[in-house]
């Protein structure tokens, strides 16, 4: 019996296969993709299985699939709904249709918790709004001591966080299912906790102009309920005041428009300090307020 022929060369050689990627690049552009290079090579890597560096072609139903993802994303479906993943502070988490994609800001937001949780030997650290469990993850797995509680009202983005949590610090976060800001939820921790962190809906009515954002994200993890969409983040630093210790920490992401009034309702609140702080792109991002 003879031997079976050598498989032939792939249908795409490395020059090919880099060219289709830069012109999945130019359609992004056309289309108003933010970052049409990156996510052009994110889509590629991700069928390819590996990095488009070392990759010296591509078989025959690459071409197909590919095409078909670089139209979804021109069409602005998630470039994360599309991979099936996103990335906190160098987390790669696991994210569904329906559950709020994690961005840029938060990892700030995710590190002056994390910095706080440092500090103490074996803190207590609750997550109130968790979402996807991207910032309770990453507390857990950057502070090893702490003990980790978060806390989501929606079914669906709790399943997942649980699903994020034990893949990336298994056994080290506790989900509950449960209103963040209503008075019973964690209430036998009222007066325990080092450090609340909190990334609630925030977004004030009409705010949203990204296409993404609005046909893709859950509005209920978008918009703070109210005038001004202050709502949910002034009810979580009530909570939060119930919650932790004298000296104790609250980090709570917001609009870059509402700092003044969330410093004003942590002292209101019983907070001896309060401060705003800022995201990556300089613009107010963040409270910071001590018990």
């Amino acid at each position: 019996m003879s031997a079976p022929d050598p498989p032939g060369p792939p249908s795409l050689d490395r020059y090919q296969l880099r060219a289709a990627v830069r012109s999945a690049a130019r359609r992004l552009a056309a289309a108003g993709v933010a970052s049409p290079e990156v996510d052009a090579r994110l889509l590629a890597e991700h069928l390819l299985g590996t990095s488009l560096v070392l990759s010296d072609g591509a078989g025959e139903d690459f071409l197909p699939a590919y095409l078909a993802l670089v139209g979804r994303r021109a069409g602005r479906e998630p470039l994360q709904h599309l991979l099936g993943v996103m990335w906190l502070r160098g987390l790669e988490l696991r994210v569904r249709p329906g559950v709020f994609v994690v961005r840029p800001e938060t990892e700030v937001v995710a590190g002056e918790a994390v910095e706080a949780a440092r500090a103490l030997p074996t803190p207590l650290v609750v997550d109130l709004c968790t979402g996807s469990g991207a910032i309770a993850a990453a507390v857990a797995v950057e502070a090893p001591g702490a003990r980790v509680v978060a806390v989501e009202i929606d079914g669906a983005a709790a399943a997942l966080a649980r699903e994020n949590c034990e893949r990336l610090a298994p056994g080290r976060v506790e989900v509950v299912g449960a209103d963040a800001t209503a008075p019973g939820t964690l209430a036998d921790l009222d007066g325990c906790v080092d450090v609340v962190v909190s990334n609630p809906p925030y977004l004030p009515p009409g705010s949203v102009e990204d296409a993404e954002t609005a046909r893709y994200d859950p509005r209920a993890a978008l918009f703070g309920g109210g005038r001004d969409g202050l709502d949910v983040p002034v009810a979580v630093v009530g909570r939060a005041a119930a919650l932790l210790r004298g000296g104790g920490v609250l980090v709570l992401e917001h609009d870059p428009g509402q700092g003044a009034v969330l410093r004003q309702a942590a002292r209101a609140a019983g907070f001896a300090t309060a401060a705003t702080g800022q995201d990556l792109a300089g613009r107010d991002r963040y409270l910071r307020a001590v018990r």
